[in-house]
């Protein structure tokens, strides 16, 4: 009965030092993904987050090259800053137009910029979070003008900015191998003569601005 007793006091002792093993691995486990998610918070695979460091990258939907992902990047930058361009207008424009033109640039950017972050994460490209330089002195800028001089410099500046990435999206849709980016460069094409053709609707486009 003793060594029968004896066995039986080892067995639990023996249980609980494994439990203890598997909740050692798990907790491992844990931390290891947590740390997944602070180093990759976009949900980007971490084998693709090498795709903006330059170069031609293979995907299934062709060669991704460093312009094709230039295209995203700024994209995705235009409407950082062309969305609250866009609520601004809306509050500080003198003119109903330059409101009305505000609101749809402002609604479209919404749907342009999850258009982009759903492309990026397809094709594993890392975005920026937030406008570049230029663009955020562009929005101190409006930030701090009400009226016709609001009017005229948020049409001049947002004219100015649709002008420069109109020729990024058409050289990409003309040179890109990758048919996803081919596709996307499409739809950018579309959204971009459309507010163009808006800004250029409420008169305050200088003539300098159309050579």
């Amino acid at each position: 009965m003793r060594k029968s007793y004896g066995i039986a006091e080892t067995r639990p002792r023996r249980r609980v030092g494994r439990g203890r093993v598997v909740l050692v691995v798990l907790a491992a486990a844990a931390v290891a993904a947590a740390f997944a998610v602070v180093m990759n918070p976009n949900g980007v695979p971490a084998s693709s987050a090498a795709n903006n460091l330059g170069g031609t990258v293979h995907t299934r939907w062709g060669p991704l090259s460093t312009l094709d992902r230039q295209l995203l990047v700024k994209v995705r930058q235009a409407g950082l800053w062309e969305m609250p361009a866009g609520q601004q207008a809306q509050q500080r424009a003198a003119t109903p137009r330059v409101r009305e033109v505000g609101e749809i640039i402002n609604q479209q950017h919404l749907q342009l910029d999850a258009d982009t972050r759903a492309t990026a994460q397809r094709l594993g490209v890392l975005l920026p979070s937030e406008p570049n330089g230029s663009q955020k002195s562009w929005l101190r800028e409006m930030s701090g003008k009400y009226g016709i001089d609001f009017d005229k410099t948020f049409v001049l500046r947002l004219r100015a900015a649709h002008g420069q990435v109109f020729t990024v999206i058409a050289k990409v849709r003309a040179q890109s191998e990758n048919t996803e980016i081919r596709a996307f460069a499409e739809r950018c094409l579309k959204f971009v003569n459309t507010h163009m053709s808006l800004l250029e609707s409420t008169g305050l486009v200088p003539r300098s601005a159309l050579h």
